[in-house]
């Protein structure tokens, strides 16, 4: 894939006036919205649930690439993919049968990723990265927004993407946690695809105008 992607994260968004800033994501260059779900077991804290979903893909024109931060996924892979998830995000710590939760995935019609917490080796991917169409590594650890970035990224990007390459498999490195203008540009070098950002765009002056120069940054 040539073009790089920005997925602005809906956690950092102005709750109280979502719509418009679902709206505002519909008008921008971001190319995906992405969606933390967390469940208050799996990560220390919680966000939001199926309602606030729902709300979300009434309005959004765009791919929604919902990341599951849960225990025990399986149980809401159908929900899921009822409420217009496109892209659906497990990750490797909470799946015990990461095969079988894949083709689960798939068999709903939706793209698969499997998400990597900072201290996850990438190596423990190499047996199902052909059935996987979307990698989400964990820049900082999971839970909450704001973080700052865990540097030795760099190098689990550049390790994934040589295991992408060895076993031609079509998935795609996507980035979460403490994203910015200032490695950006490092990320994608490294061989990153997707970069979520949250703090970085909503909290921003202009986040239209923040997604565009990241945009720009990394094309």
């Amino acid at each position: 894939m040539n073009t790089k992607l920005v997925a602005p994260s809906l956690l950092a968004s102005d709750f109280a006036n979502l719509q418009r800033d679902v709206e505002m994501v519909n008008q921008s260059e971001a190319d995906w919205f992405h969606l933390d779900i967390m469940d208050g077991v799996f990560v220390p804290n919680i966000s939001f649930g199926m309602p606030v979903i729902k709300a979300i893909a009434e309005h959004a024109k765009k791919t929604l690439d919902v990341h599951l931060m849960i225990v025990d996924p399986d149980r809401y892979i159908k929900t899921f993919a009822d409420l217009g998830s496109n892209n659906l995000t497990v990750h490797y710590e909470a799946c015990t049968h990461l095969h079988r939760t894949l083709q689960a995935i798939k068999g709903e019609g939706m793209k698969a990723g499997v998400a990597l917490n900072p201290h996850t080796s990438v190596n423990l991917l190499e047996d199902t990265i052909q059935d996987i169409d979307l990698v989400c590594m964990m820049s900082v650890n999971p839970g909450f927004g704001g973080q700052s970035f865990i540097e030795n990224t760099y190098q689990k990007v550049s390790e994934l993407k040589n295991i992408i390459e060895k076993k031609n498999s079509k998935a795609l490195i996507e980035i979460d946690g403490g994203v910015n203008a200032t490695n950006a540009k490092k990320l994608v070098d490294a061989g990153a695809d997707v970069l979520v950002a949250g703090s970085f765009v909503f909290k921003s002056e202009n986040p239209t105008n923040t997604i565009k120069n990241l945009k720009e940054i990394i094309n």
